[in-house]
């Protein structure tokens, strides 16, 4: 399955999403011979194979839909999953802070149901590569078929494993951490990192941050930014623009660091002052 094909025509095995005027959107692989039904009517797949992408098309009863490559915010926000998933919102940011792109290779904790799995794959490329741990099976067994699914399990080593137990990789490029307790596996990432590797988790308290930002000065993390996101759209309605009703506001506090190397110098000390690394172990 192609995900984003490079045809400008519709083509069997594509993933298609189609529109409706109200904006209700359905997503679906392309299979010659396949239909597809709605409650607004059935389209027939062979006769939307070979269609240029944007066109309009219709059901037997007339319905109007648009036939359109899923944007991968589409595709995320309709994989199957038993947990919340990440926003795109937070993706987005997260891969371009990071310098996540292709040829990366990044490890991730918390597989769940593999949103940010399939967002590294598609970011990474066919010559980057993703590890992503998880230690529930059928959490794992729910990101595979995802993955299987966009045709990015190449592209993903999925492992099953208690991530105090430590990480087989080291020198990753980048490390993003979705656990309960971060926290407490900030040594285990260092060493999976290559000096100056990048790091990002995310957490839903204060509480929780104060604690993960300890725990990075104490490991030797520096350039920490802590942030969130917020979403807010807009109707676009020329003659009445405003704000919509509702926005997507907290979903989680972003945390980055990168992975440095203090030196014996003395002069090293100013730029440990700098980072707040002088005194890296205060009681939590």
């Amino acid at each position: 399955m192609a995900l984003h094909p490079a045809s400008a025509h519709a083509q069997a095995g594509d993933l298609a999403q189609l529109v409706g005027l109200r904006h209700k959107h359905f997503l679906f692989t392309l299979v010659a011979g396949g239909r597809f039904e709605t409650h607004r009517g059935i389209l027939m797949h062979d006769d939307l194979i070979g269609v240029p992408w944007g066109s309009q098309v219709f059901s037997h009863l007339g319905a109007a839909f648009f036939l359109l490559q899923p944007a991968l915010a589409d595709v995320l926000n309709d994989l199957p999953r038993n947990t919340q998933i990440l926003y795109p919102k937070d993706i987005g940011f997260i891969l371009i802070t990071m310098g996540i792109g292709p040829g990366s290779r990044v490890l991730e904790a918390g597989t769940g149901s593999g949103s940010m799995a399939v967002a590294l794959a598609h970011a990474v490329g066919a010559e980057g590569q993703v590890i992503s741990y998880e230690q529930r099976p059928e959490m794992q067994a729910l990101a595979r078929k995802n993955l299987n699914r966009l045709g990015l399990e190449s592209r993903v080593d999925l492992k099953l494993r208690d991530i105090g137990e430590g990480f087989d990789e080291t020198d990753a490029d980048a490390f993003f951490l979705d656990v309960a307790n971060p926290y407490d596996y900030i040594s285990q990432v260092r060493g999976a990192l290559k000096p100056g590797g990048f790091f990002c988790s995310i957490v839903p308290t204060f509480n929780q941050m104060e604690v993960l930002l300890r725990s990075l000065r104490r490991n030797k993390f520096a350039f920490v930014e802590a942030c969130e996101v917020l979403l807010r759209y807009f109707k676009p309605e020329p003659a009445r623009i405003r704000p919509t009703d509702r926005m997507v506001a907290h979903t989680g506090f972003l945390v980055f660091a990168r992975r440095i190397e203090p030196a014996s110098d003395p002069r090293a000390v100013e730029l440990l002052a700098e980072q707040n690394l002088e005194d890296a172990s205060p009681t939590i």
